[in-house]
């Protein structure tokens, strides 16, 4: 580890990519702490944590912090996620936008992208414009308004300047992904879920010291998140190679071992975000409407992370992302074109189409194994909070995004040495 930290700082373009993340990291976290005006901060947060309960955990740990203080960046990165699964349910069903696609190399990939971006910009629109009227009607219990302006205007400041402040958010992430390290979108969640661990730690040694906690419950949750880890990582780098010969090799050639490598999870933890995404939507809206509408109230406790129809829908939206992105990202037939026009075969199994249907079968099981383990690691955080009363939201959900986005970066980073050391092998040839 120290080895790879000295070659990491050893390079110049990397170390300038580190501090460019790091410079966005520090202006995202200065953004949750920036309140939109007209809010007394102090109550809402106060009424977040009397009346909010998981789901409201849920999504401000995925905004860093930021929707309990109402900042400019409230709804996180999550109106961005919810536009790309939407592009991308549409891509899948809409024949003009698959096209677009895969036919029309990097301007068809950048005009979806720009979807993507409009998408966005609505997504947000109506969520922040939902959630400054359900603030606006918000009365604490001495019968005091959280807002000090004139509802309309703080409906209007508050829907403008989070959609604002989300368009900014998007536009930190891409310019991590062009000049920093990592996937832009998947470090900015990184980065909101690290920042709330230090208070989560305080507060548990906090209750520890006070004896409102018992110590066996913090030791047995200590346990289950370092197994959840080791899991993670085991099941992570875990694939399933399958052997591969080339017919106009040589034999000398030929000895050298040669593979097709599938991960076991091949799409990492973009299932689980979409999930979350998905379900967040139509709980939020529901539960800021709960005290008007009979309805309401109804969708609200019915998606409630605490119900088992919650748990019945996020596992099956898991599996289904799952199976839905890995087709997505990984097509049998495009592999089995590739290795017939390279001379490539999979031994026992004739080239072309009878390829093409053994990757798929081996991917179809990889992907149910997979998406098992994804359920099982997101619901592990419900019995962690419903059973052992854990006061923090850190299990198996934030605990695997941190660790896959932690393991694609570092990998990122030992390919980049590695271009580089062959780029200096072949200077100095």
């Amino acid at each position: 580890m120290f080895d790879l930290i000295q070659k990491i700082f050893e390079i110049k373009e990397l170390r300038q990519r580190i501090a460019y993340t790091l410079i966005i990291f520090a202006v995202y976290r200065l953004g949750t702490h920036i309140p939109v005006p007209g809010v007394d901060t102090a109550a809402l947060f106060n009424y977040f944590n009397s009346s909010g309960g998981v789901l409201f955990n849920i999504y401000n740990l995925f905004s860093g912090g930021a929707l309990g203080r109402l900042s400019v960046f409230a709804l996180g990165i999550m109106p961005y996620i919810s536009a790309a699964i939407i592009m991308q349910l549409l891509t899948a069903v809409i024949p003009t936008l698959e096209k677009l696609q895969k036919e029309e190399g990097d301007y068809g990939r950048w005009k979806i992208s720009q979807y993507t971006r409009y998408l966005t910009i609505a997504i947000s629109g109506f969520q922040s414009f939902a959630l400054s009227v359900w603030i606006s009607n918000i009365r604490t219990e001495t019968g005091q308004a959280l807002i000090s302006e004139s509802a309309f205007l703080f409906i209007f400041m508050t829907t403008f300047i989070i959609t604002v402040g989300t368009v900014f958010l998007m536009w930190l992430g891409e310019k991590i992904t062009e000049f920093g390290i990592g996937n832009g979108i998947s470090m900015l969640i990184l980065a909101s879920i690290v920042a709330g661990i230090p208070n989560a730690i305080i507060s548990t040694y906090e209750q520890l010291r006070a004896g409102s906690l018992p110590v066996f419950k913090v030791a047995i949750a200590v346990l289950i998140i370092i197994i959840v880890v080791a899991g993670i990582i085991y099941i992570q780098e875990a694939e399933r190679r399958i052997p591969i010969q080339y017919a106009r090799r040589s034999s000398a050639m030929s000895a050298t071992a040669t593979y097709l490598p599938l991960k076991l999870n091949p799409s990492g933890v973009i299932p689980i975000i979409f999930a979350v995404a998905i379900l967040m939507f139509p709980s939020t809206i529901a539960q800021m409407f709960a005290t008007q509408s009979h309805i309401a109230r109804v969708i609200a406790d019915a998606l409630s992370p605490q119900s088992y129809i919650y748990f019945i829908v996020y596992v099956a939206l898991i599996i289904f992302f799952a199976y839905f992105y890995t087709a997505i990202v990984i097509n049998p037939n495009d592999i089995a074109d590739s290795l017939k026009r390279n001379g490539g075969f999979i031994p026992g199994i004739r080239a072309g189409t009878q390829t093409s249907e053994y990757i798929n079968y081996i991917l179809t099981r990889l992907v149910f194994a997979g998406s098992i383990f994804l359920a099982a690691i997101a619901v592990l955080p419900m019995f962690l909070v419903k059973w052992l009363d854990v006061p923090f939201y850190f299990g198996g959900t934030s605990a695997l995004i941190v660790v896959v986005v932690a393991l694609d970066t570092l990998h990122q980073l030992e390919a980049y040495l590695a271009m580089k050391k062959y780029e200096g092998f072949l200077k100095r040839g």
